[in-house]
């Protein structure tokens, strides 16, 4: 981590992003999911309502890593909240503390904004993703399932 800097992404950076992405979906054995294009991360991410903001981690000038985040809210704490969507080191960059250094900075940034909660989802089989972000202090939450509607199954109960 001899040079290591933490930037705020920008549409010029929408190809490092994709990148990004898709080594994180071959990761997670999930590549068949990804639709991304740069056309749609550009304007989902820096088109007129940005729907997440990405920080992009580089040791001199080589890309190491990056963060996915957004803004929940919390009924319960009557506050915003962030929510890390995607935090990604490729394994060549693994173990020199990137990943921790863009956690720390996600988190850094939910405190600034005054948010209540940082929260994000891990694979049951990511052993070392859980047992990094436990030695980081987070705790999995066992009362809770997450539900999912996509495609066909949105629009059918979006038009019910």
């Amino acid at each position: 981590m001899s040079e290591l800097s933490i930037r705020p992404a920008t549409a010029d950076d929408t190809a490092l992003v994709l990148r990004f992405v898709r080594e994180l979906a071959s990761y997670e054995r999930l590549s068949h999911l990804v639709t991304a294009t740069d056309d749609t991360l550009r304007e989902s991410l820096f088109g007129a309502r940005p729907g997440a903001e990405v920080a992009l981690a580089f040791d001199a000038h080589t890309p190491v890593g990056f963060a996915v985040y957004f803004h929940t809210f919390s009924t319960f704490l009557g506050k915003q909240g962030l929510w890390l969507e995607d935090i990604f080191v490729p394994p060549e960059h693994r173990r020199k503390g990137y990943g921790r250094a863009l956690l720390l900075h996600v988190a850094r940034i939910a405190v600034a904004r005054g948010c209540g909660r940082f929260e994000w989802t891990a694979l049951d089989w990511n052993t070392p993703a859980w047992e990094f972000y436990q030695s980081l202090g987070a705790q999995p939450l066992e009362d809770w399932t997450i539900f999912r509607v996509t495609g066909d199954a949105l629009k059918k109960i979006a038009a019910a």
